[in-house]
């Protein structure tokens, strides 16, 4: 058998338009274009600024590049004691401002600064101050815990705060996350960048069954085969709770204790592994990985692909991908990991600037997202 996650891979002639001022150059993915590079014909007259912090600099730039806008003078540093300092150089009163952080490893300072770049174009008059932030930090806790808060609302009421009119990020932890900023967020997805990897990047797809590593990601998973042409399998089983998530009187109606123990092979048909097998089966990135890749394995499985939105990897992460059965981890790149893309050579990467890019030019220009999300399901 062979494993696939889910990803996507760029295709297509350019065709040049114009837009106003813009003037772009498309690029097709997923079965509709976005362009490559917009570029402006009066930037000096334009009123977007984009500006960004210290998180993921390397899709600043590309973003930066797509757009055809330079880099405004904006510096954002960190002083002896760690406080940040930001510093505008260019004038931003009446102008657009975009403000492109993610939440990186150091997530606390990529917050801080965030806010501080928000306050200032708010307190020097900008029009609008508008946040692309691809990954959302702190979007895991999102649910109530035992003694505990819901975090995600905090950093949301702190970013609409500090000044941030608009949010564009991506695969949210959970889509009712939108509903705690107080101003519109515009949730992209990145399935079809996934789905058009799987299909240009992974030899023979069309032999492969895509696998949901519990039942609760079984309607994601089937969005996925179906958009493929393939089939699915689930893995059924319990997993461990953390303490922190223990069940008590703030559950209602009360939970019905389960068993902590997993039969993981529940689920996923057994296939009798041959030189060339006929199967290829695609899981996405959960807790249980590496489970999920044993099982994959004893089943038959003959290549493993694990895809997900966000690359969280940890230290030792590079390590543990290098030494699974996996042959692949794809990845986008909301979040910066060259650093173990260099120590793992079976971590890819997939751009989604070009969405970033498409997102941003389509709020200046007062246009529709509607058809960002042409190729998109509410499973997504």
């Amino acid at each position: 058998m062979r494993a696939l996650s889910n990803v996507n891979k760029h295709g297509g002639e350019d065709v040049q338009y114009k837009h106003g001022a813009l003037k772009s150059v498309q690029y097709n993915f997923g079965g509709f274009r976005l362009p490559q590079r917009v570029e402006m014909d009066a930037p000096k007259t334009s009123d977007i600024i984009l500006i960004s912090g210290n998180s993921h600099p390397e899709l600043s730039n590309l973003i930066h590049k797509r757009l055809g806008v330079k880099s405004s003078g904006c510096a954002v540093y960190h002083k002896t004691n760690r406080e940040s300092m930001v510093q505008i150089g260019d004038s931003i009163r009446g102008k657009e401002v975009y403000i492109i952080q993610t939440g990186a490893k150091d997530v606390n300072n990529n917050i801080m600064e965030l806010l501080i770049m928000a306050y200032a174009c708010k307190t020097s008059s900008a029009k609008s101050v508008v946040g692309v932030i691809p990954y959302l930090p702190y979007s895991k806790q999102c649910k109530m815990r035992k003694r505990g808060s819901i975090v995600t609302k905090l950093v949301a009421q702190m970013m609409v705060k500090s000044g941030l009119t608009h949010i564009i990020t991506m695969d949210l932890h959970q889509k009712e996350i939108q509903g705690f900023f107080d101003c519109p967020v515009d949730n992209l997805r990145a399935s079809p960048f996934l789905l058009q990897y799987i299909q240009e990047s992974i030899p023979d797809y069309r032999n492969s069954v895509i696998v949901a590593r519990n039942p609760a990601a079984t309607a994601k998973a089937t969005s996925y085969a179906e958009r493929l042409r393939l089939g699915i399998a689930v893995i059924h089983g319990e997993q461990k709770e953390a303490e922190s998530d223990e069940v008590d009187g703030r559950y209602s109606p009360p939970t019905i204790p389960r068993s902590r123990t997993m039969d993981a092979g529940v689920g996923v048909p057994v296939h009798i592994a041959k030189e060339k097998p006929p199967i290829n089966v695609v899981g996405d990135v959960g807790g249980r990985i590496a489970i999920m890749v044993e099982v994959l394995k004893e089943r038959g499985a003959y290549k493993i692909y694990v895809l997900a939105t966000h690359g969280l990897l940890s230290s030792d992460a590079p390590r543990l991908i290098e030494d699974s059965p996996i042959d692949e981890v794809v990845v986008t790149n909301t979040i910066p990991h060259e650093l173990q893309k260099m120590q793992c050579h079976k971590i890819k990467t997939v751009d989604i600037s070009i969405l970033l890019s498409e997102a941003i030019r389509r709020i200046h220009n007062k246009e529709s997202m509607s058809y960002l999300f042409k190729n998109v399901t509410l499973e997504d």
